[in-house]
């Protein structure tokens, strides 16, 4: 077998173990949000190519999420079509309600983003940080969520 095969095949087992791992190490408080989310539609904008982002998908589903997956070759349409400025993007777009949720956004500030209803375009967590909802590894530090106004500026939504 050669090298680039055996690679990509690890890739791949680790990708989806870390995944599961993710996915099913759910905290108190976060199994406590599954009542007041049940049941609303997400659509997940992303690549058919993405590993990750296929993970992710099972994320809002765990919470009772309606989730569509509309997989796409041109991302970039959906970014200007809601508007998410270039420091805030991630491999996919969710959209809910009247909100953009940017990347692998964990359930803590979807929550608070759908309980609170700001006067914004939606929340970003910019990149794929290592821990998060969907992506292997270990959390590092706290993940730095934004809010993106309806004008385009940008501030902190919550640190979780």
């Amino acid at each position: 077998m050669n090298k680039l095969l055996f690679f990509s095949i690890f890739l791949i087992i680790a990708v989806a173990v870390g995944g599961y791992i993710i996915l099913n190490n759910t905290s108190q408080s976060e199994g406590e949000l599954t009542g007041m989310l049940a049941g609303m539609k997400a659509t997940i904008y992303k690549s058919s190519s993405c590993g990750c982002c296929d993970i992710y998908t099972k994320y809002p589903k765990k919470y009772g999420f309606q989730v569509e997956i509309v997989d796409i070759l041109d991302l970039d349409s959906i970014k200007t079509k809601y508007n998410i400025p270039g420091n805030m993007q991630s491999c996919h777009t969710t959209v809910m309600g009247d909100y953009f949720v940017e990347g692998h956004m964990p359930i803590e500030a979807i929550n608070k983003l759908l309980e609170e209803k700001p006067d914004i375009a939606g929340i970003a967590l910019p990149g794929m940080p290592s821990g998060s909802p969907g992506m292997p590894g270990y959390k590092q530090e706290n993940f730095v969520v934004y809010q993106v106004a309806n004008d385009g500026g940008i501030s902190e939504f919550m640190r979780i």
